[in-house]
């Protein structure tokens, strides 16, 4: 009885062995199965990353890296179809950038297309591929306005093509650059939780390759602005002197300090005749490339009317008259022109609106303010313009020296806010003026810096000076 008892109890314990064994090597070949698959997607991951890094590597141009994104992402996913949307530079819509042929829509879709189009597909294809996706409409605007990786059903947005989508938004440093979509077929598998996981990796790489395209295109981009401003400032160079004149019984030396790739000032040397020198200084209202295209202008007009009347303060009203018609409400141009003649002694100048230029005097070591009466160029059409611009004649003595600047120097700030100011600038000319015009203004430059405690490009600065020999 125990025997057979016993015989029974050891058959039954083979049994469940057998059963246990069986399901363990079940369940050893589901774990296989899985590893294998997770195997795979890390593959699939990995090339996607491969190939994102390569791209980059090589230069490929944003629609290709943007078909990558979307293929890979179909490709890894087992999906059928994939779409990209990119947010538009203000961010209020969603540009399709790059849509697999035969895409299920992810938009909303107008009624006439849905239903009267001859070839439907083909219309659902171009409507897409030119149609933005608006916030909070169809998969890709829902997703926008969420920031949410979700799964749809096929009913939601294609009309039996699929029977689902995943969906995700891709997002960099708290930002959404724009939505990625994946579909399977009629006939597929519905995404799966475990799906999004994976999704979700490939929205965070792409978003990063993304970002880093906008880096890369923005570097590009002003890699070519700085060339095209630095042609700009060669340029320029080009217009303004690039030595100082030969004029009997005088000296000269100038400075001229852009606090941008280009300058809004302006200085000339304009040869009237052979015992006649015109000089000038102007000051454009603003900086940059604006600044310096009405510099441009103004040089070719003075160079032009300069010849036209021996008087500066003619010239300028000629200049204005000229001017005026093209020049902006909020520009304007400040600007001191003098008149050199050497077989006199005697010197002219009419001044726009400009600094007052500062004339040392040799005998007594002061400094004289040169005000004459003048209003800025480009503000009035020349009513007023022509009555209040005035000459001031007067002669210079062997050891004086005429200063002319523009307000760069002299609103030039320290660390405490503090301007550098006329009376420094006084000061700084009665100390260099005895050494002649070279020595003034690398000394004014100089004290400039000092005081500012950094290189000058809080404006732009012009210094010209004259000395008599």
């Amino acid at each position: 009885m125990w025997t057979f008892i016993n015989l029974a109890l050891f058959v039954a314990a083979l049994a469940a062995l057998a059963y246990f064994m069986g399901h363990a090597r079940k369940n050893s070949r589901e774990l296989e199965r899985r590893l294998s698959e997770l195997e795979t997607e890390e593959d699939h991951v990995f090339d996607f990353l491969h190939g994102i890094g390569a791209a980059f590597s090589e230069g490929v141009r944003s629609s290709e890296l943007h078909r990558l994104i979307v293929e890979s992402a179909v490709r890894i996913m087992d999906g059928a179809s994939g779409a990209l949307y990119l947010a538009n530079k203000d961010c209020s819509t969603l540009t399709p950038s790059f849509i697999t042929p035969s895409c299920p829509p992810f938009v909303t879709i107008p009624e006439h297309i849905q239903t009267h189009a001859a070839n439907k597909q083909a219309s659902l294809d171009s409507f897409q591929q030119l149609q933005p996706a608006v916030s909070g409409e169809g998969l890709i605007g829902e997703c926008w306005l969420s920031g949410q990786f979700r799964i749809a059903s096929g009913q939601e947005f294609s009309a039996g093509k699929s029977n689902s989508a995943i969906v995700g938004p891709l997002i960099y440093r708290h930002k959404i650059l724009g939505v990625l979509a994946v579909a399977n077929g009629e006939e597929s598998i519905p995404f799966s939780d475990a799906d999004l996981k994976v999704f979700r990796a490939i929205a965070e790489q792409s978003a990063f390759a993304l970002y880093n395209e906008a880096i890369y295109f923005e570097a590009g981009e002003k890699k070519l602005l700085d060339r095209d401003l630095e042609i700009a400032r060669d340029i320029q160079r080009i217009l303004l002197p690039s030595e100082a004149p030969v004029f009997d019984g005088y000296g000269f030396s100038a400075l001229s300090i852009a606090a941008r790739h280009v300058s809004g000032d302006y200085f000339d040397y304009i040869p009237l005749a052979p015992n006649r020198l015109g000089v000038a200084i102007a000051d454009v209202s603003g900086k940059g490339i604006p600044a310096s295209l009405i510099t441009a202008m103004c040089r070719g007009v003075l160079r032009r009317e300069a010849n036209e009347s021996p008087l500066p303060s003619d010239v300028l009203r000629r200049v204005n008259r000229q001017l005026y018609p093209d020049i902006k409400e909020d520009m304007f141009i400040s600007m001191a022109y003098l008149i050199l003649d050497s077989t006199s002694g005697r010197v002219e100048m009419a001044r726009a609106g400009h600094d007052a230029p500062l004339l040392y005097r040799a005998a007594s070591g002061q400094v004289e303010k040169l005000s004459p009466k003048g209003m800025a160029l480009g503000i009035d059409s020349g009513e007023v313009f022509n009555r209040v611009c005035t000459d001031l004649s007067f002669e210079m003595e062997t050891g004086d020296c005429i200063l002319l600047y523009t307000d760069g120097a002299t609103e030039s700030l320290n660390h405490q806010g503090l301007e550098y100011g006329v009376e420094r600038l006084i000061e700084a000319l009665q100390s260099a003026a005895p050494q002649g015009a070279a020595q003034v203004v690398n000394y004014v430059a100089d004290e400039v810096r000092n005081f500012t405690g950094s290189d000058l490009k809080h404006d732009d600065i012009t210094l010209i000076a004259i000395s008599k020999k």
